[in-house]
């Protein structure tokens, strides 16, 4: 990945060449005005925050990436996906304005940009270099145990015409190997992921890739960050299980108008 500093901001861009034609970042929490223990860029409205500091924050990490506005979902670890639209209006700036139920969203058009918030669990980055849609997805353990990245391939597929082959797909800052520990994984994880165990450690990065390319994506169309957001990068990314109480930082991507 590049790392880019841009006006306070700390974010980092996938290099994979097609995702290169979109606006994209993962943002670190460098920068922005929320206060500890949420402290810095945090982009989900939190009891612990203000919306004021978080709108703050969401306008400045669209103005790095050069979009006007963000559309986002209060994400439940599920497998479910919204499709946002130009026309719909659908830009929450209020906490009772955020559509719930949803871990992926998808657009076929430009200047839309889509967000979604983490704190160890992965964003994704799918985008048909084809016809151009872009969806983003929340996917930690639990969605990933709902094969919630080969459902949103599928709605791809099924609702836009979109190949897989022609899906490139971006895997960002996450839990990593070194740090995903599941002392239970026998009744939390599906056996079919046991191969990806070391000890009560699991390598979810590569059961994403895994999971992309049975859904059809080229593995030379995947880039895996592979960036620990528990121990690595220098504390720069919010980590649910390093400090419990933390913010959410952002994977935002979108295509600029044509």
């Amino acid at each position: 990945m590049i790392r880019v500093n841009d006006n306070g901001l700390t974010y980092y861009r996938f290099e994979l060449e097609p995702l290169q034609r979109l606006a994209h970042g993962v943002f670190t929490r460098r920068g922005g005005v929320s206060l500890p223990p949420l402290d810095g860029l945090n982009l989900a409205f939190l009891p612990g925050d203000s919306e004021e500091s978080v709108r703050f924050n969401l306008d400045l990490a669209a103005q790095a990436l050069g979009l006007q506005h963000l559309a986002f979902a209060r994400q439940v670890h599920g497998d479910q996906a919204l499709v946002v639209r130009a026309g719909d209006g659908y830009r929450p700036r209020r906490a009772e304005e955020v559509v719930p139920g949803y871990d992926a969203l998808i657009t076929p058009d430009p200047g839309i940009g889509l967000l979604v918030k983490l704190a160890d669990c992965q964003g994704v980055i799918l985008f048909d270099t084809r016809n151009g849609v872009v969806a983003v997805v929340h996917a930690g353990w639990r969605g990933s145990v709902k094969n919630v990245l080969g459902r949103t391939v599928t709605r791809l597929e099924t609702e836009f015409g979109c190949r897989p082959a022609d899906l490139a797909a971006g895997i960002g800052p996450s839990l990593g190997p070194c740090c995903a520990e599941f002392v239970n994984y026998r009744r939390e994880l599906p056996p079919d992921f046991w191969s990806y165990r070391s000890g009560d450690h699991f390598d979810f990065w590569s059961i994403s890739r895994d999971q992309l390319v049975a859904s059809g994506l080229k593995p030379e169309n995947i880039e895996i960050a592979g960036l620990c957001t528990k121990c690595g990068a220098d504390g720069e990314f919010y980590s649910y299980r390093r400090e419990k109480e933390t913010g959410r930082f952002g994977l935002i991507a979108g295509r600029l108008g044509d």
